[in-house]
């Protein structure tokens, strides 16, 4: 992925950046013009809490190329507190174990590196086990 794609999607891989509808009020993340739910036009930013649960979760083993020095890792659906589900890995485990409805928070951490020692870091959101209620 090149520099200029990493810039554009700054403000929703860091803040949890996506849209509301000014017609029904859905909110909708990933962030696009149209909304899923009544068909209108969305740009309204909305920023998400990051608060959630997890919805359904797996572990993965064997990573796609890129991904290879984090394995085994945890990837999770997470139920966003404003209702959209969105895909992310899970991180600061520990020994805990993840399951069905924990509560979680996101984080930015490194996501990856492309290229060598002097290659672009990218960064992005992950979620934790939820540090407060």
């Amino acid at each position: 992925m090149e520099i200029p794609r990493h810039w554009r999607l700054k403000q929703q891989r860091y803040g949890l950046v996506g849209e509301i509808c000014p017609h029904c009020e859905a909110k909708i993340f990933p962030p696009r013009d149209v909304c899923p739910t009544c068909g209108g036009e969305a740009k309204t930013a909305f920023a998400f809490s990051g608060r959630g649960e997890v919805y359904s979760h797996t572990t993965i083993y064997q990573a796609p190329s890129g991904y290879d020095e984090s394995t085994p890792y945890t990837v999770a659906l997470v139920k966003l507190a404003e209702g959209p589900m969105v895909t992310a890995q899970l991180t600061d485990l520990g020994n805990q174990p993840v399951e069905i409805g924990m509560p979680v928070e996101m984080v930015t951490r490194r996501l990856r590196s492309d290229g060598d020692e002097r290659g672009i870091l990218v960064y992005g959101y992950k979620f934790r086990p939820a540090l407060r209620a």
